[in-house]
């Protein structure tokens, strides 16, 4: 679904969206249909709504623009402090924006094809309940361990002579939050099997794959977010408090 795209005021809002599914955040966004009601060029669909095309070209054009980081990046490399910003600033704000849009889309989707797809029930529980799981567990680190694993780095670098006392020994709240991903992890498996891996059936509608592709996109950002965090993150700060405190 993804590539580059000529986007033309002629284009057609569906045939925009089936080229490239985040398309529909803008659509979404300006109160557009993308789905059944979408079979308009998208300078009609602008009018109607009083939006300028232009404008909305450089939106989409925009929201399919694609960031690839390199395979040679190695995270281990990175300095505790900006690797905590990356993950804040890219992994934290990337659920904070997009999840409840995910939901919505979920729900109004769900709303409309239950009856003919029983399964979207329970998919949509299971999805809601991530963003349950979810959103606790990032403002628990934004306010506590984050600023926390920050503090005990500086003290460590900068040698500082109080630097043990300030050591809360960070393995009881991470046991405490890898348990919590163990249960983020589970509502993923569950996502994926109901989803069977975000496949829809042939004949799904274009809401019933930008769904599933929204999904999908989610699951992959997890996916990094919780590697740079089990993996890196939070081993390293663990053998900063053993160091100190020896």
């Amino acid at each position: 679904m993804a590539g580059k795209f000529n986007i033309k005021d002629d284009s057609y809002i569906t045939e925009i969206v089936a080229e490239d599914y985040r398309a529909s955040y803008v659509f979404q966004k300006h109160n557009i249909d993308y789905c059944c009601g979408g079979k308009l060029p998208l300078h009609v669909a602008c009018e109607l709504r009083g939006l300028d095309t232009d404008s909305i070209k450089r939106e989409l054009q925009e929201s399919m623009r694609v960031i690839q980081l390199s395979s040679s990046i190695n995270f281990l490399n990175w300095n505790i402090d900006f690797l905590i910003d990356y993950i804040i600033n890219v992994h934290h704000t990337y659920l904070a924006v997009n999840f409840p849009e995910i939901c919505e889309t979920m729900q109004r989707f769900t709303n409309g094809h239950v009856s003919k797809y029983p399964h979207l029930a329970e998919l949509l529980t299971t999805v809601y309940a991530l963003r349950d799981e979810l959103l606790p567990h990032i403002e628990e680190e934004n306010q506590i361990i984050f600023p926390y694993i920050k503090q005990i780095v500086h003290a460590y670098e900068s040698r500082e002579p109080y630097a043990s006392l300030l050591v809360k020994t960070l393995r009881k709240p991470l046991y405490q939050l890898s348990q919590q991903e163990q249960e983020l992890k589970a509502s993923l498996m569950q996502i994926r099997a109901i989803t069977e891996n975000y496949m829809p059936p042939a004949n799904a509608c274009l809401t019933h794959r930008v769904s599933f592709a929204r999904l999908k996109e989610l699951d992959n950002d997890l996916a990094q977010h919780l590697y740079l965090e089990n993996d890196i993150l939070f081993p390293k700060a663990i053998q900063i408090e053993k160091e100190l405190l020896q």
